[in-house]
């Protein structure tokens, strides 16, 4: 589906498995993003009272709900977040985002987008909050996770397979060696 937004939203529409009930979302993305914020990915979900949009930029991570009766936006800046957990049905799943000590749980998201986009999530995590596309050692945004939190969010991104073991060894030792 081709929604004429925006380039970065459009190639983004592409990969969802279906818009039903987030079209007046993703025509409104706009209007919520930051300057030279960009979006990467994004997934439909239930968040709190509502169907809405799960949006994960370049900056942080959105959930927009544009309804006629009311709006709804939520945003976790990575630098927040301390850890995500996905746990995936037949076909649909739940993301758990825990962020400034707030639990958020994103529930009915389709298990395909869902699931990338929460294993996108923790790759940014683990490298510090650095945007998708952006070398971790040019990331603006400071590590504000403790150790225990970096060490954990790296362990779960061994175990889905989004980062090698070598890899995994030489961020661990990164992370013990910064304590």
């Amino acid at each position: 589906m081709s929604t004429n937004v925006r380039p970065d939203i459009d190639a983004a529409v592409a990969k969802l498995s279906g818009t039903l009930g987030s079209k007046r979302e993703i025509a409104k993305l706009p209007e919520v993003l930051w300057e030279g914020e960009t979006v990467d990915m994004l997934a439909t979900g239930i968040y709190g009272k509502g169907n809405g949009l799960v949006v994960m930029t370049n900056m942080r991570l959105i959930f927009l709900k544009h309804g006629i009766m009311g709006q709804q936006l939520e945003d976790f800046p990575y630098p927040k977040i301390s850890s995500v957990q996905w746990q995936g049905g037949m076909i649909m799943g739940t993301m758990t985002v825990f962020a400034s000590g707030n639990k958020a749980e994103i529930k009915s998201m389709p298990k395909d987008n869902g699931k990338a986009l929460a294993d996108k999530l923790r790759m940014v995590l683990a490298r510090g909050g650095a945007a998708p596309g952006v070398p971790a050692a040019a990331a603006a945004v400071p590590q504000q996770q403790d150790p225990a939190s970096r060490l954990a969010t790296l362990d779960q991104l061994r175990a889905v397979g989004a980062i090698s073991d070598q890899e995994y060894q030489e961020r661990r030792t990164a992370i013990l060696n910064s304590i």
